[in-house]
């Protein structure tokens, strides 16, 4: 058996964890490009724990999920304010939108020349800038993963910016940030988690390290997510919550993904269709397809579905097909939109299928499908 495993240098999690930012960051540098979402204000507690240590600070506002054009904006913000550090805080646009300007900041070149797909793909060769990554959501993990997902508006497309330079100096949790979350936001984000925990767990790529986290984080779902939707102030539910996010973020980076981010991200790049929402309403129908293509062919993923299903339920005699069950009802419980709801017609599926057959994420996923079965799953997330 052989496998890697990479994440950020530091992960400080808990309650109450954010006043550990200003030490830290006075260790890595002397000004601090903020990286925020669109209620900036809500930064207000970090810029103070940033000056309270000699920390100087300008802030740079993310208001959508992050595009390349977005992307250069902060790159020349930081520049013109002479940043030696970036601070991310906010969901996951934010954070991957601060980890892109980190390592645009230390490598040479255009952006051109390291995206996926639309770019040259060349290797980033610098370590980024020193990076702290501070998620107010939990759901992308995106604060111990190596990629950055941008959207290029003139291709109707998203790609990523990838390479293990890219790993947080530093990834600080604390659950009590999502406190506030509201209940659509606290939904989609959290079926992202979920999508991010079975993905990985099922996935061609995943190693005895990932299969733990996922495990972990399945069953912490599975008690805490309908919870902290109904009751956005259970501090425990919202714990186990931001855990999950992290544990996902740890196991994605390290064994990949499968076809519901090898969907979503052609169908957030052809439409405004935010990820999260999208993930949890393709969920179910990719996790059928899976488990009816492994019942026919006898892969030894239909196992890895076996168990979810016992996660999740809590009964260690149920069947891949009581976890399908099990997702269907919940994602119907946080009201997930059907895609349509964005703007996706039956028209459309033959070209987002096209562009979803040869996404990085859909080479992990545990059964190869065919252009027909992909369709299908499209169609009926429609």
């Amino acid at each position: 058996m052989h496998f890697e495993f990479a994440t950020a240098s530091r992960i400080v999690f808990g309650p109450g964890t954010l006043p550990q930012v200003g030490p830290a960051a006075a260790a890595m540098g002397r000004r601090a490009l903020v990286v925020v979402g669109h209620t900036a204000d809500r930064a207000a507690p970090v810029l103070a724990l940033l000056h309270r240590q000699g920390v100087g600070a300008v802030t740079f506002g993310v208001n959508s999920e992050p595009t390349t054009h977005l992307l250069l904006e902060g790159v020349c913000r930081a520049r013109e304010e002479q940043c030696d550090l970036i601070v991310g805080f906010g969901g996951g646009s934010v954070v991957d939108t601060g980890k892109a300007i980190a390592a645009l900041l230390a490598n040479p070149g255009d952006l051109e020349d390291y995206l996926e797909i639309i770019g040259r793909g060349k290797p980033l060769t610098q370590p980024s800038l020193p990076y702290i990554a501070i998620p107010t959501t939990a759901g992308t993990g995106a604060e111990v993963t190596r990629n950055a997902v941008l959207a290029s508006p003139e291709h109707r497309v998203k790609v990523s910016l990838r390479s293990p330079l890219m790993l947080p100096r530093l990834a600080l949790v604390d659950p009590e940030l999502t406190i506030s979350l509201p209940p659509h936001a606290t939904a989609g984000s959290g079926l992202d988690a979920l999508t991010q925990l079975i993905e990985p767990f099922v996935s061609s790529k995943g190693n005895p390290m990932t299969d733990a986290f996922c495990r972990e984080g399945i069953g912490r779902v599975a008690r805490s997510l309908r919870r902290a939707f109904e009751h956005g102030d259970d501090a425990a539910a919202r714990e186990d919550m931001a855990l999950a996010s992290l544990l996902g973020g740890l196991a994605l980076a390290n064994a990949g993904l499968g076809a519901v981010h090898g969907f979503a991200g052609p169908v957030g790049g052809m439409f405004p269709a935010p990820h999260g929402p999208t993930c949890g309403r393709l969920l179910p129908y990719v996790m059928a397809a899976n488990v009816q293509a492994l019942q026919q062919s006898g892969g030894s993923a239909l196992q890895r579905y076996d168990e979810v299903g016992q996660i999740v339920t809590a009964n260690p005699h149920a069947t891949a097909q009581a976890g399908v069950d099990w997702v269907h009802t919940l994602v119907a419980a946080l009201q997930m939109p059907p895609l349509a709801t964005y703007g996706l017609r039956p028209q459309d599926i033959p070209a987002l299928v096209e562009k979803a057959a040869v996404a990085s994420s859909m080479q992990a996923n545990p059964v190869k499908f065919t252009l027909e079965q992909l369709q299908e799953i499209l169609a009926q997330a429609l």
